[in-house]
């Protein structure tokens, strides 16, 4: 079934024709069949190209309600351009991404009136951020952009940017955390706290003997991963071993009775 269109007619698109036999026509055509002549005033462009239909004042269709400039074409037969996007930052915490969020965004733009007037307007966007969204996803607001006479407006895109985080780092859908140990601690088992992205407690027992390069992963702990509801990555610890950098005879005689050296 072709989609329906806001002003309730239906359309096909292709080059196969319309299913029902429906032979579209100008405007002129469809008003002199109704009211026997045209109310334009303008005669037809012939082949090959446009009109530009105009309501002056108290022109035809404002005794229709319609307003002004109801059919704006152009004679030459030319497609009106439009711009590249015009692209914005936008900052994020990694709190945010992790969550997701609601941002308002105001934009000063300028638009074209029906006179071909510039003139500037304000505007409150919003964006809702969601969560496992990433660093470059981008975010489009079609025809936000500054609008120039004879161009179409350009479309007003912002692209998501990831703030730095004092305490995690995000790698993909992994969270990685960065954790120093005393040598007691790497040989002896520690425990590591810390608060998650979404303010929860987590205390990690470690009971693994902690070498230099060890990392620890606790599944499920990473960020949310935006086109799997549900599911997340992982948190990973990467531990750094401080050794010592002097001990004691005594120290040395215990390390290796315990080490059996």
């Amino acid at each position: 079934m072709p989609p329906s269109s806001s002003s309730g007619y239906s359309y096909a698109n292709g080059s196969g024709g319309n299913s029902k036999g429906f032979n579209p026509r100008n405007a002129e055509d469809i008003f002199a069949e109704f009211f026997g002549s045209s109310p334009f005033g303008f005669g037809s462009a012939g082949p090959g190209k446009s009109t530009r239909f105009q309501s002056e004042g108290g022109g035809t269709f404002g005794g229709f309600g319609m307003g002004e400039n109801i059919f704006r074409t152009y004679s030459d037969g030319s497609v009106p351009r439009k711009p590249p996007p015009v692209e914005s930052k936008l900052p994020c915490s990694l709190e945010e991404l992790y969550s997701g969020s609601t941002r308002k965004m105001k934009i000063s733009r300028t638009v074209v009136d029906a006179n071909g007037r510039q003139t500037p307007e304000s505007e409150i966007l919003t964006i809702d951020v969601k969560p496992g969204w990433k660093k470059g996803t981008k975010i489009t607001f079609p025809d936000k952009g500054n609008e120039q006479p004879n161009q179409l407006p350009a479309d007003l895109v912002f692209v998501i940017d990831e703030k730095p985080h004092d305490v995690y780092k995000r790698d993909s859908n992994d969270l990685i955390v960065n954790h120093k140990v005393s040598l007691a601690e790497a040989l002896g088992g520690t425990s590591v706290s810390l608060i998650t992205l979404d303010g929860r407690d987590l205390n990690i027992a470690v009971t693994d003997i902690i070498s230099p390069g060890f990392e620890l992963g606790i599944p499920g702990e990473g960020m949310p991963i935006a086109r799997e509801p549900g599911n997340r990555g992982d948190l990973r610890i990467k531990f750094e071993v401080k050794f010592p950098t002097k001990l004691t005879p005594e120290q040395r005689a215990g390390l290796k009775r315990a080490l059996g050296g």
